[in-house]
């Protein structure tokens, strides 16, 4: 917090009412389950003898469940403004994706993301996170069965941010440290849902860390493990650093420049009417 500056109040581009936490939770359960079910069903479970089906009939389902919570989330109070920045945000963050694409891990679109969801909340960072993930893949001609489980953790990642501690009072180095140590964290976790994504995916004859079925949990835990060493240890380090360096050199000029924005799009100002009929709008 700056020394003695009274604290103000955070405006928010969406308010999370009943229907779209409703919405969020059943998406996330979803998503959990499509992602951990190696992990969540025996051996002998019929889920098993559909392996090679399982991964693609969760991503047809999470393609049509993001559709809804982010359908939900704009009826509850998404208006032109918050469309307006939503488009934005979106573009460069689309536009990022590709600079860093095939170079270690470098994205600095995370960077943008974690910040993002910091100042405009949980509700729009989720939208934010799952729509921007969508723009990219069509961008970068990235689409396949991976794109919605892309687009769930991007979107929950963005959310994330949205609700660390202290968003009306916590400013500074402070909250840098707390968005970097944020990002470096959610940088690992991300590479770490897309692995799970991806292991089904592979051929147990091609590889000997691929996803077994007949395989016990704990053996499907160790081939888990040795996957992610063998495949995006790297890559999610390099994502994880970029995203600590940019938050510390860049963070305070872009969360001033969008809590800038934020207040002059006034989302949560009440449109008033005067005696003599007008409009008034916040300036």
């Amino acid at each position: 917090m700056t020394g003695g500056a009274p604290a103000q109040r955070q405006a928010r581009a969406v308010r999370l009412g009943p229907r779209s936490v409703a919405a969020l939770l059943l998406v996330s359960a979803v998503g959990v389950a499509g992602l951990g079910w190696p992990f969540l069903a025996p051996p002998d479970a019929s889920l098993n003898a559909h392996a090679q089906d399982a991964p693609w009939l969760f991503a047809g389902l999470l393609v049509l469940l993001v559709a809804v919570v982010a359908a939900t989330i704009s009826e509850s109070g998404l208006g032109p403004k918050a469309v307006a920045m939503l488009g934005v945000l979106a573009a460069a963050g689309a536009a990022l994706r590709p600079i860093g694409a095939g170079t270690a891990g470098l994205e600095p679109m995370f960077f943008l993301m974690v910040l993002s969801g910091r100042v405009l909340g949980p509700g729009f960072g989720f939208v934010l996170g799952s729509v921007t993930m969508f723009a990219s893949a069509l961008l970068t001609g990235g689409v396949g069965p991976w794109m919605p489980f892309q687009m769930l953790s991007m979107g929950w990642f963005t959310m994330g941010a949205g609700l660390l501690p202290g968003p009306d009072r916590l400013r500074g180095r402070a909250e840098l440290l707390m968005l970097a140590a944020y990002g470096f964290l959610a940088a690992f976790a991300y590479g770490t849902v897309m692995n799970l994504a991806g292991w089904t995916f592979m051929n147990t004859l091609a590889s000997d860390i691929a996803f077994d079925p007949d395989a016990s949990v704990p053996d499907n835990l160790a081939r888990f493990v040795a996957y992610c060493l063998a495949t995006s240890l790297g890559w999610d380090g390099g994502r994880a650093a970029m995203t600590v360096v940019l938050t510390l050199t860049l963070g305070t000029t872009l969360l001033k420049a969008l809590r800038r924005a934020t207040r002059r799009a006034a989302f949560e100002a009440p449109v008033t009417f005067e005696e003599s009929g007008e409009v008034s709008r916040p300036t």
